[in-house]
């Protein structure tokens, strides 16, 4: 069987289908195919003929010839099809294949991935191509011979871009990508101006590699050799962001490029980068404890060359290559929420990704779905690939089984557009279409530019080791500038000794740098919230010795109160529900004492009355994992949401609260972005259960626990982390404490399991009431939420600070033979024991903050029990939790043993019967019940 005839079998039974949809109804089906079929009945009615094609019951019938196994009353019968259908179904393959055959790799040939893209595939031959078709009317250049047709694709979709796109379901953005690709890319030809401006950046570009490698031989720099073109790339995406009323453009990139970028984008002064080179750059010790020079952040302002003022940033960033995505997205999340009252397009993120890492990496796909969701939507993200085909040392052959790496973008109905990167004006064309979609649409968008990678992974890697063939290629290949250079004087656009002048003068302008000649960069002038950093200081030790005063008035306490109790008219809730509604009711205003979710409420409640921003999300967080929270409720007959809290009057400050898609890495790295953009934003995230914070270890890692050593920056992020051991097996007992307890140091973070209500309050008021931030990670409960000795009188909101320690004040210390430290839910299984047993011996003190460790209260605690012997007792395995970190830190002040379950592998038992006798055995063992 020839391949006309494969082509022809191969969608009999699928393209008859659509066409029957298309007959019942054009609107049921993708625009592209309706486009198609709306062609098909036109040639039918306008070129058919009654010995060839007949119509019959909606269908084009006619006999099989030549091998064809079509279907006789099918629209694929191909060979019998009038040939002006047979040129738009050719025009229709071009749009949907051609990608395929696109000339976008610059240092090899590509591969045949059968396009099936040629006039013999569609039964035209060379007798046709001085026929004329009125197809070519399809693609703007009006009836046309076929001959023109053809080259008029080619020039189109087989040149230096290939573009996949008609897979978008969006007619509108389909129709309007489709008219830019075909009618802007045959008449794209930049200005002179511009093609000056290209060859301006790309000798940027060029030379600060070439000087590095020169002056600073065997340094790690990963270099951007081979994929130069990023320069102007990003310059013309920013520059024609600009132009459409973006402010304000921040970047997450890996570290290949990085110091290029930092020095030819955001206009980090070429001295700066030369001491971190020479060692010169003096580091404040006093801020922690720094980071490699390509991982560091920087922000700035620029004038673009169309004279528009953008305000840059470029996040800071561990090796972990995706990590950064998310937290640009949250980052400008929280711009767009707070500086630029919802507007979209005054912000743009741009991420830029390797290859390996945006086909291989899951936090890709994760941040992909959060384009259009409501929580986490930013306006759309330009998505640029620096393709340089190999990650480390790996081939893409072992890197993906997609044929592109940015195949994930079509889980959204992204654009794609592939370019060479050795076609510099193609590249510009790419970041020009990108910036105009991005604008119009609010959605994202990627490039995949195909370059390569002139030295190894770093500068001292030898690439031959695994690439031999391809780097002999790429040891002879001339670099994007030298190819422009010689495209534009072949033109005679500009002449070669222009180019070899502007070489020359960047070139002693990056040796005057390397002299501590001194650069003059545009004044920077910090946003809003980077004055608000500002205004913050630096944690001391002995802010940790005291927490300042969070309590709210009375009349604030009211205010929540009637929020959270009064229903909109007609609004009907659940029986639940209204139970709920009830018991708030009586809590707030008869037995005045107050539950976990109502105490927590009244937190978020009381901020936004004092003009702050709260911003909650997570799976499941409006109404609570346990069904405790009820933040947002739904009407009985129609399901409408009812957020209690925004619909509060005098409300000066926002509240959010949004259901998370079904991811934690992702999720909590856009919650970091949100609280490291705003400094008065309480940012909080909430696993579902603890143990799901084990999917994100990434963030809390290399940002979370960090951040602040790394990169100097400050970060107020909350997580809740529901912990305790209720019998639920191995994952939902255990939030892992043991590992941020390990991570932390240097008062880098807050490690809190709380008991009571009040105390809860307190330390999320506490997050916004300290001059610092810090990161605060909560064990929060499970079984506390309904306990019914769970609850704080009004008294503990109107006045008082969060207590690291709570001591016990039911027993008389002259009577204490033991003291039992713990933290925690096992605090209210030991308690119940005891008073179901009398013991009158065993005093229990609470520690509610775990770091920074409050040593002081602790010991002043334990002072008033001088001759008792003291404990540490926890419901974890003696290996978890909290003992190690408490033994290491007070093993030379208190001499203590653990009462703990044995050491395990596993973080808790998975038969119920095991957990409740290993649980009955410690309460026995703290209260010396036996």
């Amino acid at each position: 069987m020839d391949k006309f005839s494969y082509i022809a079998n191969a969608h009999v039974s699928y393209i008859d289908e659509l066409y029957s949809s298309f007959k019942s109804d054009p609107e049921s089906i993708d625009p592209s195919w309706k486009e198609f079929f709306e062609g098909f009945d036109f040639a039918l009615t306008n070129y058919g003929d009654e010995e060839n094609t007949a119509l019959s019951n909606g269908k084009a019938t006619a006999p099989a010839k030549n091998g064809a196994l079509a279907t006789p009353g099918t629209i694929m019968d191909m060979e019998q099809l009038p040939k002006e259908i047979k040129v738009r179904a050719l025009i229709h393959a071009y749009r949907s294949r051609a990608h395929l055959r696109s000339k976008t790799n610059p240092v090899r040939e590509r591969r045949d991935r059968k396009a099936l893209i040629d006039p013999q595939d569609f039964g035209l031959g060379q007798e046709d191509m001085n026929t004329e078709f009125q197809a070519g009317n399809e693609i703007g250049i009006g009836s046309a011979k076929l001959s023109k047709i053809l080259d008029s694709l080619k020039s189109i979709y087989e040149g230096s871009v290939g573009f996949e796109y008609l897979y978008i379901r969006d007619p509108e953005m389909l129709d309007w990508f489709k008219t830019k690709v075909e009618k802007e890319a045959l008449a794209f030809n930049p200005t002179h101006e511009e093609k000056k401006r290209i060859l301006s950046k790309l000798n940027q570009a060029v030379v600060f590699e070439n000087f590095l490698h020169t002056k600073y031989l065997g340094q790690k720099r990963f270099s951007l050799e081979g994929g130069e073109s990023t320069i102007p790339f990003l310059d013309a995406v920013i520059n024609t962001s600009s132009q459409l009323g973006v402010k304000e453009v921040m970047i997450g990139m890996a570290h290949r490029g990085r110091l290029n970028v930092l020095a030819n984008i955001m206009g980090k002064t070429y001295e700066q980068i030369f001491s971190e080179f020479e060692g010169t750059a003096k580091p404040d010790l006093t801020m922690g404890d720094g980071d490699v020079k390509y991982h560091m952040g920087y922000s700035s302002d620029i004038v673009t060359h169309s004279e528009n003022k953008v305000h840059l940033k470029l996040a800071p960033n561990p090796s972990h290559l995706e990590a950064v995505d998310p937290v640009v997205e949250g980052f400008l999340r929280a711009k767009i929420d707070s500086e630029y009252k919802g507007d979209v397009t005054k912000v743009l993120p741009i991420l830029i990704h390797g290859d390996a890492a945006v086909a291989g990496q899951g936090i890709v796909y994760e941040v992909t779905q959060m384009e259009s969701l409501k929580g986490y939507n930013t306006g759309g993200t330009i998505h640029f690939v620096i393709n340089n085909q190999v990650g480390f040392t790996t081939d893409f052959d072992d890197a993906r089984s997609s044929i592109y790496c940015t195949d994930v973008a079509k889980i959204i109905d992204a654009p794609v557009i592939h370019v060479n990167g050795d076609n510099a004006e193609s590249v510009v064309f790419a970041a020009k279409l990108a910036a105009e979609f991005r604008q119009k649409f609010s959605r994202d968008i990627f490039i995949d530019m195909v370059c390569y990678r002139r030295h190894g992974h770093n500068e001292s890697d030898e690439p031959k080791f695994t690439q031999p063939e391809l780097y002999n290629i790429i040891s002879k290949h001339p670099n994007p500038r030298e190819i422009y250079v010689k495209r534009l004087a072949e033109r005679g656009d500009i002449e070669a000794k222009l180019a070899s002048q502007m070489d020359e003068e960047f070139r002693q302008l990056l040796q005057d740098r390397l002299n501590l000649v001194k650069e003059k960069p545009l004044p920077y002038q910090a946003t809003r919230f980077e004055q608000e950093w500002s205004s913050l200081r630096r944690s001391k030790p002995e802010d940790f010795d005291q927490s300042p005063e969070t309590g709210v008035t009375q009349e604030q306490i009211e205010k929540v109160a009637e929020a959270l109790t009064i229903i909109p008219k007609g609004f009907k809730p659940l029986k639940q529900i209204e139970a709920q509604l009830k018991q708030r009711k009586d809590m707030f205003f008869q037995s005045k004492s107050l539950n976990w979710a109502a105490a927590e409420l009244l937190a978020y409640g009381s901020l936004t009355l004092e003009g702050k921003t709260v911003r909650l999300t997570g799976q499941d967080v409006q109404r609570g994992t346990f069904s405790h929270r009820h933040a947002v409720l739904h009407d009985a007959n129609t399901n409408k949401a009812y957020n209690s809290l925004k619909e509060m009057k005098e409300r000066k400050g926002e509240f959010y609260i949004y259901n998370s898609l079904l991811s934690e890495y992702a999720v909590l790295g856009f919650e970091y972005g949100y609280a490291m953009a705003n400094p008065n934003s309480l940012t909080i995230w909430e696993a579902q259960f603890g143990d799901f914070a084990n999917g994100a270890q990434t963030m809390i890692d290399q940002f979370i626990s960090s951040g602040e050593s790394k990169w100097q920056k400050m970060n107020g992020l909350v997580m809740l982390l529901p912990h305790g051991y209720e019998g639920q097996g191995p994952e939902h007992s255990n939030a892992r404490p043991e590992r941020f307890l390990q991570l932390s140091a240097e008062y880098n973070m807050i490690v809190a399991n709380i008991t009571e209500p009040s105390n809860f309050f307190h330390l999320l008021r506490r997050q916004l009431a300290w001059e610092f931030r810090k990161p605060c990670i909560v064990m929060s409960p499970k079984s506390l939420l309904r306990h019914p000795k769970v609850v704080s009188p009004l008294s503990e909101f109107t006045s008082g600070t969060f207590r690291e320690v709570l001591p016990d004040t039911t027993v008389d210390a002259k009577d204490v033979k033991r003291v039992v430290l713990c933290s925690g839910k096992i605090f209210y299984d030991l308690d119940e024991a005891r008073e179901k047993e009398k013991v009158k011996d065993v005093a229990i003190v609470r520690i509610e903050q775990l770091h920074p460790l409050p040593k002081k209260q602790m010991l002043d605690v334990l002072a008033g029990y001088p001759e008792a012997e003291i404990v540490w007792v926890q419901e974890e395995p003696s290996n978890m939790g909290y003992w190690n970190y408490i033994l290491r830190l007070l093993y030379k002040e208190i001499p203590m043993e653990v009462i703990a379950r044995k050491a395990s592998a596993s973080p808790a038992t998975g038969y119920n019967k095991v957990h409740v006798e290993e649980q009955k055995n410690i309460i026995a063992q703290a209260l010396k019940l036996k």
